[in-house]
């Protein structure tokens, strides 16, 4: 995403919900709102300075020759060739995350897969969540924060706090640590951290040793860039902050259309570099609304082209309309065609998982 659309650099994303509105939620949630890698333009005259994005008339997957995609893999959250769980973040305006899961159930006929939820780093992570369907997995983005003080070890209590409380989920959970690392919005960055990538895969290693420790082989271990560089420099490619195979389960992205991206020009970069070796998660995906049927022709062309590319497993839409400071209306039901295309995804047999 172009990061000349995304709040100041210190806002942090995921603004908190008032947690006395989320009972169901443990004690410390924080389900949380999403200020975008492509933050709305009232806010570019404060946020981080431009990178160039790619040319929205770019082919999504022209000349492109489509890899030899994994089989198997995943983790504890099992990959399926040829099948994409159907996810989302849920955050409508004046329901309750349990409403919201039934609203969208309604609507759909069916649940969605993965629920996509956010903790910040201080927070104590979930071992339970009252309003998870039975047959849908958790993704837990988890916030990060310095890499110096994570390598000293400042944090090893927390961190062991919960690895714990993900080993007593009782379910397989996704959890996605640091996401766009590749960015400079965020504490976790490289850019924050010396303009250095290494930091990165060092702190993760380090967690992923002591949720190790601590039994939590329940994770299914989601890395997730954003789908183009902020800054577009050597030292920030994204994947230098890959921390190898045997750490990693899935391969997330996250990519927003918002200058009329074709989905292949977001996601395709990724998929050629990773599909061999893991399952690709597009963890977080939404489309802004130009009129007309702008909307759903957007939903229906992604659904068409994550059809196409079997080696992507899940697909996480943002669906909300309460980011503060936010004009963009993201949820799925902004108006009927937006909500009958990601119908017609959500019972093609393709999206079910």
């Amino acid at each position: 995403m172009t990061p000349q659309h995304r709040a100041p650099k210190r806002y942090q994303r995921r603004v908190f919900l008032g947690l006395a509105g989320l009972a169901a939620v443990p004690t410390g949630a924080v389900f949380m709102l999403q200020s975008r890698t492509q933050a709305p333009p009232a806010e570019a005259t404060t946020g981080p300075s431009a990178a160039p994005s790619a040319s929205p008339s770019a082919s999504p997957s022209a000349a492109v020759t489509v890899p030899k995609i994994v089989t198997s893999g995943g983790g504890p959250v099992p990959f399926r060739r040829g099948r994409a769980m159907l996810g989302a973040y849920l955050g409508l305006d004046g329901l309750s995350p349990a409403s919201a899961v039934d609203l969208r159930r309604r609507q759909l006929g069916r649940d969605l897969r993965i629920l996509h939820v956010f903790y910040a780093w201080t927070d104590v992570l979930p071992r339970s969540i009252a309003w998870l369907p039975d047959d849908a997995y958790p993704m837990i983005s988890w916030r990060g924060t310095d890499h110096a003080s994570v390598l000293r070890g400042d944090h090893d209590a927390l961190i062991a706090r919960n690895a714990k409380q993900i080993r007593r989920f009782g379910r397989p959970v996704l959890l996605r640590w640091g996401w766009e690392m590749n960015g400079d919005w965020y504490a976790w960055g490289g850019a924050d951290n010396g303009d250095n990538a290494a930091g990165y895969v060092k702190v993760w290693k380090r967690i992923r040793s002591i949720f190790a420790d601590q039994g939590a082989d329940n994770v299914s271990w989601v890395w997730s860039p954003n789908w183009n560089d902020s800054p577009a420099a050597k030292w920030n490619a994204k994947a230098r902050y890959y921390p190898g195979d045997d750490q990693v389960d899935w391969v997330g992205v996250s990519g927003y259309n918002l200058h009329r991206e074709a989905p292949g020009t977001m996601f395709q970069p990724i998929y050629d570099a990773y599909a061999t070796r893991k399952p690709i998660m597009i963890t977080e995906i939404g489309s802004v609304d130009r009129g007309g049927s702008t909307k759903a022709d957007w939903i229906t062309l992604a659904a068409n082209w994550i059809e196409q590319h079997p080696a992507i497993g899940g697909v996480v839409w943002f669906d909300t309309d309460t980011h503060p400071g936010y004009h963009e209306k993201w949820r799925i039901d902004t108006d009927r065609e937006s909500l009958a295309a990601f119908r017609a995804m959500a019972r093609d047999a393709h999206f079910l998982g």
